[in-house]
């Protein structure tokens, strides 16, 4: 099939589709409110995301020649104009959203945002001597003067954009807000009612503080915010060259092109024509915003009303048969353990890697690491490890994207406590979840396992759904052995006959899987594929599930963000379905289950179908053997498939209209998970 002639939706605007699921669960009425502000701070820290990667790539791309631009299958700059309508369209939707349902009805729970012309004496009072003690000091405005250009301004920064004007002369400032201080104030209670400012509004309210010597009649400020290029151009060498110089493009993105202005709608168009002639910046950068820039601090909007405001929490879920108390590496050698968080909990595998840190027995520990934590415990169990004698090998990936200098700094400290450091494979990035302890038992060498389908980050491990597999199965930790071995030496595995590992095996290996499932509906045998990722966009892999569609394969798939395959298209799409959850937890699962002529096939892994993650990144896949544990996973997904509350479908309209199935009883995955793997401790 020729993949030019094969129906798709372009990347970018699939992903914008996905944001607008993110935003759909701000607008459901049914998520508790303060949970629904969330949901707007990721639908645009999202958004900064998208505009700072995928569209300064795509502004790069409009320089290609007409040629360039046929292979490249489409026009650049066409899908930058589809990109801003879609964006300022969901601006609009986010903004009536926040200020004409969010804000009333936090004030039907007595909870009310006030501005700085809402403030009274006693209020203004308490405001004014915060901004005195805790911001004056940090604030310093930087004045404009006629015939020099705007200060460089810093990306994804609040800055307020402010005309003073005395006898019809005007004078112009910029203040950048600082970035150590809360976004939000709560104000003393009155009467049961609570109160709270933005950081915003007590700048505006304290505006003349900050002004006194410049004598005038009026004082106006509007916010903007300007998002940057993020992209990196790098030398793909890992070397001590290739740190320094990743170190120095970190810093240098705050300097990347200009992507976007963000500004606020009621700025004048005098202060607009102004900003625009200062920057040099043309409309088709300029996004209308709200009053608010930078929503993405509005993840940590404080509660101060009732606990149903937001999401229940709950307990953490304790693994059958897999106790805290007990050797860990003593029941995996018993059997096969898989975790599934964040319904269980992360601090299994620290658990594991502390036993193996001190465990006299443990000689070596290998680990690749991708996103860590902040304060990361599984850093420090493999520093402790290290200090107790053991070998660890650490393979710490710099170039994970806006986390390269949190992984330089803990790739520094591992080095001074005696880790030995890996820094990936010259012109690929090491995107697998894989763990490897070796120990001695009875004279031999013995080894167990952690593979998982998410990071080593027991920060993310809170709201990321992902599933772990211990195991001590040679058949897999002997392959582990060897991936180890040849990351270790900067190359490729190769030879590998359980494990399926990218760049080399899982194109392969993956069309194997599907050609066999074509071959069994070609003989009239069931043929079915069952496949769970975050995003899908690789051609030739869409391709390839049309081929097996067109042959009568039948295809369910869960894919949370993008999806570039169109379902139901007849001759193509047929016998594809495609749902996306978007709930409390973030879907990072992947997952691949084949029919296999009624012997089905489990297997996890770290790659979504996306060309990076097939050609251009070391990812692992693993097949899980343990048949109560298939059983497990088949009942995950099985619960997933049936979710008529949080499930959207993805079809060619792009509408994002809501999963129906047969059961008119309401089915929500993430509740029935939990409870599924509660009733197993029972």
């Amino acid at each position: 099939m020729d993949n030019k002639q094969i129906p798709l939706i372009n990347r970018e605007i699939s992903w914008l589709y996905f944001n607008d699921r993110v935003l759909q669960e701000a607008a459901d009425p049914g998520v508790p409110l303060i949970d629904r502000i969330r949901f707007l701070a990721i639908f645009s820290s999202n958004l900064d995301e998208f505009y700072r990667v995928r569209v300064a790539t795509l502004n790069r791309l409009t320089n290609l020649n007409e040629k360039s631009k046929q292979i490249l299958g489409y026009n650049p700059k066409k899908i930058l104009n589809q990109i801003k309508n879609i964006v300022v369209k969901q601006e609009r939707k986010f903004n009536n959203l926040y200020e004409n349902i969010i804000v009333k009805q936090l004030a039907e729970e007595k909870i009310f945002l006030l501005d700085e012309k809402q403030l009274n004496v006693a209020r203004g009072t308490f405001v004014k001597n915060y901004f005195r003690e805790k911001l004056l000091a940090t604030l310093v405005p930087v004045m404009l003067h006629d015939g020099e250009p705007l200060p460089e301004l810093r990306d994804r920064t609040i800055y307020f954009f402010v005309k003073l004007t005395k006898n019809k002369k005007s004078r112009y400032a910029l203040i950048e807000f600082p970035d150590n201080l809360s976004r939000f104030l709560v104000l003393p209670e009155t009467n049961n009612l609570k109160f709270i400012i933005l950081l915003d509004d007590i700048i505006r309210y304290n505006l003349e503080d900050i002004f006194f010597i410049f004598d005038h009649d009026t004082i106006e400020a509007y916010s903007i915010q300007l998002t940057r290029d993020a992209e990196l151009d790098l030398d793909k060498e890992v070397s001590d060259k290739f740190i320094e110089a990743l170190s120095k493009s970190l810093q240098k993105r705050r300097r990347g092109k200009p992507m976007r202005l963000l500004y606020d709608t009621a700025m004048p168009n005098d202060m607009m024509q102004h900003l625009l002639k200062k920057m040099g910046l043309q409309g088709e950068s300029l996004i209308p915003g709200n009053r608010y820039h930078n929503f993405k601090d509005f993840i940590a909007f404080p509660n101060v009303g009732q606990p149903e405001l937001e999401y229940t929490r709950y307990p953490q879920l304790p693994v059958s048969d897999l106790s805290f108390g007990k050797s860990l590496m003593g029941m995996i050698a018993k059997k096969d353990y898989l975790i599934s968080t964040p319904y269980q909990s992360f601090d299994y595998v620290i658990h594991f890697l502390r036993e193996a840190a001190i465990d006299p027995k443990v000689k070596e520990i290998s680990i690749a690491v991708y996103r860590l934590a902040e304060n990361s415990r599984v850093v420090h169990a493999l520093i402790n490890a290290a200090k107790n004698g053991k070998k660890v090998h650490c393979l710490v990936e710099l170039r994970a994207r806006f986390d390269e200098q949190n992984n330089i700094q803990w790739s520094s400290r591992l080095e001074e406590e005696g880790v030995k450091v890996v820094y990936g494979i010259p012109g690929y990035k090491v995107h697998s979840k894989i763990c490897l302890v070796t120990r001695t038992e009875k004279g031999k060498m013995v080894h167990y396992a952690c593979l998982s389908t998410g990071n080593y980050n027991e920060k993310t491990a809170q709201i990321y759904a992902d599933h772990t597999l211990f195991t001590a199965d040679k058949r897999l930790t002997a392959e582990l052995v060897n991936v180890f071995k040849a990351l270790n030496k900067g190359a490729l595995p190769k030879g590998l006959k359980h494990l399926i590992v990218s760049p080399i095996d899982s194109r392969p290996a993956i069309y194997k899987f599907i050609d066999n499932e074509v071959k069994n509906a070609k003989a009239g045998k069931p043929a079915y594929m069952i496949l769970k990722m975050n995003s899908l966009a690789d051609e030739q892999m869409i391709s390839k599930l049309y081929q097996a569609s067109n042959a009568g394969v039948k295809i369910q798939m869960i894919v949370r963000g993008m999806c570039c395959l169109v379902p139901g298209i007849k001759g193509y799409s047929e016998n594809i379905r495609i749902i996306s959850i978007v709930d409390k937890y973030l879907e990072h699962a992947r997952v691949h289950i084949y029919c296999n002529g009624g012997k089905e096939l489990i297997y996890l892994t770290s790659a979504d179908f996306m060309s990076r993650n097939i050609d251009n990144r070391v990812e692992v896949g693993f097949p899980v053997y343990d048949e109560r544990l298939k059983e497990e996973i088949r009942d995950i997904i099985d619960i997933q498939l049936a979710d008529n509350t949080k499930a959207r479908e993805i079809n060619a309209a792009n509408s994002n209209k809501y999963h129906k199935t047969r059961s008119d009883i309401p089915h929500r995955a993430q509740i029935e998970i939990y409870n599924y793997l509660k009733n197993k401790t029972l």
